[in-house]
């Protein structure tokens, strides 16, 4: 198993969150991809972007439904910046994580954290589990509780 994943799954066992991680055996690094392995709705899907403060440098991680962009005027706003969205190699370094397989928990250097209010609706969504094959359901509440996510319209 490698180590992002076992970091992930040590996170959750730490924030007290019940996970199972599932290797796919196939990619789920683009949303669409993730919900036809895992059998759900594009919806389901939470996609981790992780950006970054244009003046403070903060790392940042907005959590969006697959089905969903983010509209970064709303997301400057509520984040009270100008955002960049990190580079791939920014994004390793600094969370531990691959594009494509960047968790919600479980961050190198931990992130200020937001949730779009879409995602709550669901009963059940699924995340990357820290590698493009890896993946964990969870309940958007219990999410929220463990990241101490804000939720807010992200969304466009």
């Amino acid at each position: 198993m490698s180590t992002s994943v076992r970091r992930v799954e040590q996170a959750a066992a730490g924030l007290g969150l019940k996970i199972a991680v599932i290797r796919m055996g196939e990619s789920t690094r683009t949303a669409e991809d993730a919900a036809k392995a895992c059998g759900c709705t594009v919806g389901q899907i939470v996609k981790s972007l992780i950006f970054k403060g244009r003046d403070t440098g903060d790392l940042l991680l907005l959590l969006v439904s697959g089905a969903n962009r983010v509209d970064m005027d709303k997301a400057m706003a509520i984040v009270g910046e100008a955002l960049e969205k990190a580079d791939a190699e920014e994004v390793r370094r600094r969370t531990g994580f691959a594009i494509g397989g960047v968790a919600p928990i479980g961050h190198l250097e931990a992130p200020k954290i937001w949730i779009d209010e879409t995602l709550t609706q669901f009963d059940t969504v699924w995340a990357a589990a820290g590698a493009p094959d890896a993946v964990f359901q969870v309940t958007p509440q219990a999410l929220v509780e463990a990241t101490g996510a804000v939720s807010a319209t992200l969304a466009a």
